[in-house]
């Protein structure tokens, strides 16, 4: 089964089995099904203003092939989502719900069922074999996350190995589970422990990790709806048992925890005199928008490497990676998008709407740059999420460098992306930050080695 070892998303219907039609006991399907989930990284977040995520993809297939319209709430908590459906506030949790005595009093299991486990994140060492064994614990340090199931859960397994693993807590507030991740990839600290998914989602990122020792024994979870609506949960199960959404399925799962998300590693020659092939095209557009032609060649290269046929995990398409959704916004036919010129063309509306959106917010021409380029990589609601983070803790609102880019990076943290003042949720913070570094290490260096 694909992912079998450390995320063992089997994904089969929870134990109803066999075909059902759209209406079970007599009782047909709403014309609107009221949806709750959680923001996360793998289950529903926004990206470039689209709603992702394996849950959402799911769930808007399912409301889409039986004709409902998706009314889709957002909760802070699971508890709060368990609340909102005993009181009839929602139909359906999407979202992974432990299968366990406690959650069966109030919810009954449907839809895709997932066995997810905690496992060790270690890195990848040539020559050095990775621990296989929990008992090769023993002298080695662990870092996770204080007052953390994943803290009890080496707490306990410490216990039962005789004692001799050095657990390290970190402070929630300053560094959460994908940071420690990136740690042990960027060799910082030597262990931690995460739930399998979050450590297979990351792995895509970092391809240098290790995630395959479990520490714990796997849970099921699934998708679920009030323990008097089997009639629903039925029909839930009836459709994922169809053969287009276990292709769905079996794609999202190779999207979200297969396919490799880190950027190629690529050290750029500027001894040749010229950026790419492309540099007419940004000499001809970028001033449209006051740019310097080598900064619109430094954003190319970040998003594409300059490959005009280029297609993202996330469908983000051709030399500047525009998002079908953008291309449709600016009148421009998505099959068109691998057309160099047309790529640039629409990068350019976009860059110039960005800069008109966050003009207000940062004045200053030169520090907007940078604002435009993050909106550019992860969506301007998340910018000015974090925007509002900023203003609330005290950072620079009108600064990127240590102020509204050290805001975007508590968007990967629930208590900052549950805040009051955020309205879009998580992001994943680090790829934005590294972004505008990239393309603006890039461009200082083009700006002396070619001429304008």
């Amino acid at each position: 089964m694909l992912l079998a070892t450390a995320f063992m998303a089997a994904l089969v219907a929870c134990g109803k089995g066999g075909q059902a039609s759209a209406s079970q006991g007599g009782k047909p399907l709403p014309d609107t099904l009221k949806v709750v989930t959680l923001y996360s990284p793998t289950s529903y977040f926004i990206y470039r203003g689209e709603p992702m995520g394996y849950d959402y993809t799911l769930l808007d297939s399912l409301t889409r092939q039986k004709g409902m319209v998706l009314d889709l709430k957002v909760a802070k908590s699971l508890a709060s989502a368990v609340e909102m459906l005993d009181s009839g506030k929602v139909d359906l949790i999407a979202y992974e719900v432990p299968i366990t005595k406690h959650y069966k009093q109030y919810v009954l299991p449907c839809g895709p069922e997932n066995f997810t486990s905690q496992v060790l994140v270690q890195p990848k060492v040539k020559g050095e074999a990775p621990l296989t064994d929990v008992t090769e614990l023993v002298g080695k340090e662990v870092y996770v996350e204080k007052d953390s199931k994943y803290l009890r859960r080496l707490q306990h397994l410490n216990d039962e190995i005789g004692g001799g693993i050095i657990i390290k807590e970190v402070d929630a507030d300053s560094l959460i589970t994908e940071d420690l991740i990136k740690m042990v990839s960027d060799g910082k600290i030597p262990l931690t422990v995460v739930d399998s998914d979050i450590a297979m989602l990351n792995r895509t990122y970092y391809p240098d990790l290790d995630v395959d020792l479990q520490v714990s024994f796997p849970q099921r979870a699934s998708w679920a709806v009030a323990p008097d609506k089997e009639w629903l949960a039925d029909s839930i199960d009836a459709w994922f048992a169809g053969d287009s959404p276990q292709l769905t399925n079996a794609e999202l799962l190779k999207r979200y925890f297969e396919m490799s998300k880190a950027a190629p590693s690529f050290r750029f020659d500027f001894s040749k005199g010229y950026i790419s092939q492309y540099d007419n095209l940004f000499k001809k557009y970028a001033p449209q928008i006051g740019w310097d032609w080598r900064l619109m060649a430094a954003q190319a290269f970040q998003e594409s490497r300059f490959k005009p046929n280029a297609r993202s995990w996330v469908g983000a398409r051709g030399l500047m990676q525009i998002m079908p959704k953008t291309a449709r916004g600016y009148r421009t036919s998505v099959s068109k998008l691998n057309n160099p010129e047309v790529s640039v063309k629409v990068a350019t509306q976009l860059i110039s709407d960005l800069d008109r959106y966050l003009l207000k917010y940062v004045p200053n021409d030169k520090e907007r740059l940078k604002f435009v380029i993050a909106a550019y990589n992860v969506g301007i609601a998340h910018v000015y999420d974090a925007i509002a983070l900023a203003e609330k803790y005290g950072l620079d609102p009108q600064v990127w460098d240590d102020n509204v880019s050290k805001a975007i990076l508590m968007k990967m943290n629930p208590k900052y992306y549950n805040d009051p003042v955020v309205r879009y949720g998580y992001c994943r913070g680090t790829e934005t930050v590294n972004y505008v570094k990239n393309i603006t290490n890039f461009y200082e260096q083009a700006r002396r080695e070619i001429s304008a």
